[in-house]
């Protein structure tokens, strides 16, 4: 199966762009060899089975989204915080196993969006970024569907999503899930390297049976 990552198609021109006048000392858009890898804490155990929470959150696209009424299926992704190529990360951020990596894993679900739809499948990305700072990214790297906030961390209590600290800010550990009709049928935690994730989630889609699996 082919790799996604960093920023192809529509945001090429743009990131090349971005990329000569970053304020970084790395590349926001690529993955260091040596990031540690995260491990199983099992912190989405009981996430598998349940029904997504009648809870409302604000989208990048102006409208709220009730994930319990999604219809359908669904590929969900949580992650950390996405960077901005002209600020640093918090400090130590690439130590931190699973932190680093969330605007690759966003570039690479971006263009794979056409083949999850022909499996049936819409897309969302969620993180406790405000919804500015969703809407900043989305429109830089032109992610063409939802990125929903959970800036109050509504969701993630009410889930009881696993969070880490950093920076001062309390964040998403990176995990993602298939919700069929509201429920959760699939899910992968945790997620390393993140840039390949849409291409295991496209795997386990292509499996004969994934429609009927909860795992």
């Amino acid at each position: 199966m082919r790799r996604r990552a960093g920023p192809r198609s529509r945001s090429d021109r743009s990131s090349i762009s971005e990329r000569r006048t970053e304020a970084r000392s790395d590349d926001i858009y690529t993955l260091p060899a040596d990031l540690p890898r995260p491990i199983d804490d099992g912190g989405v155990r009981h996430l598998p089975g349940i029904r997504l929470p009648a809870i409302a959150l604000p989208a990048t696209d102006g409208a709220s989204v009730t994930l319990a009424s999604l219809p359908g299926r669904t590929v969900v992704y949580c992650y950390p915080r996405t960077g901005r190529p002209d600020q640093e990360p918090p400090d130590g951020w690439n130590a931190i196993p699973g932190a680093r990596g969330c605007t690759p894993q966003s570039c690479a679900f971006r263009d794979a969006q056409q083949e999850l739809a022909r499996h049936g499948a819409s897309l969302i990305g969620i993180s406790t970024q405000t919804p500015a700072e969703q809407a900043e990214f989305a429109q830089r790297v032109h992610i063409p569907y939802p990125l929903l906030s959970d800036h109050e961390l509504v969701l993630a209590e009410r889930m009881s999503l696993p969070t880490f600290q950093a920076g001062g800010l309390q964040l998403y550990k990176r995990l993602t899930f298939v919700a069929q009709a509201g429920r959760i049928v699939k899910l992968f935690y945790p997620v390393f390297p993140p840039d390949r994730n849409a291409d295991e989630v496209l795997a386990w889609l292509e499996a004969p049976g994934s429609a009927r699996r909860v795992d």
